[in-house]
């Protein structure tokens, strides 16, 4: 299964939703299909895009948040399925894309190559809905499922270790973080 078609099958479910990208793969890929003001493409912070969208998720109850992340940047940070298990965010869908390699920095092997499961890892730590899906109907489906759930979930996907020509996207970093910015406050209610 390829991660493009995966996030090609479910970029319709994504427009209302806070997207939170990974470096790399994911959010050049993501934006190939289709910029838009509510995705927020981590760039240079290797690990915690799932720790921004758990502060995003709490801070924002309402809005239904949405990370996509790769197996190398949860490696990085595993205490991440702990601190999501604590908060339990009923909004927050971390969706992880395992190639089973770094395929970014080089493609080398990551531990999944070798056995470690991410979705039991995460089940473990007490988030309380994990699945892993191998093809895109199943992974169409999970997400589906899970976005109608509204309870904190995590989903592996595991896809090829293939991705684009070039990791660069045509977005600049720093108006991204202004356009995202400016996105987050029309969601905010304003203090009475």
């Amino acid at each position: 299964m390829l991660r493009l078609d995966c996030l090609r099958s479910i970029y319709s479910q994504l427009e209302k939703c806070v997207v939170v990208t990974i470096m790399g793969a994911i959010a050049a890929e993501l934006q190939s299909i289709g910029h838009r003001p509510n995705f927020f493409y981590l760039q240079h912070a290797m690990g915690l895009a799932s720790s921004t969208g758990l502060g995003l998720a709490l801070s924002l109850p309402e809005q239904t948040v949405v990370v996509l992340d790769g197996d190398g940047s949860v490696l990085m940070n595993l205490g991440t399925f702990s601190t999501m298990a604590r908060y339990r965010p009923r909004n927050l869908l971390h969706i992880v894309f395992d190639n089973e390699s770094l395929l970014s920095v080089g493609g080398f092997p990551t531990a999944t190559a070798t056995g470690t499961d991410l979705a039991q890892i995460a089940k473990a730590a007490g988030v309380p809905r994990t699945a892993t899906v191998t093809d895109c109907d199943a992974f169409v489906v999970a997400i589906t499922d899970a976005l109608a759930a509204k309870t904190l979930t995590t989903i592996v996907a595991k896809v090829e270790a293939s991705g684009p020509a070039k990791y660069v996207t045509d977005l600049t970093l720093l108006e991204n973080r202004f356009e995202f910015s400016r996105y987050l406050r029309t969601l905010k209610k304003p203090l009475r």
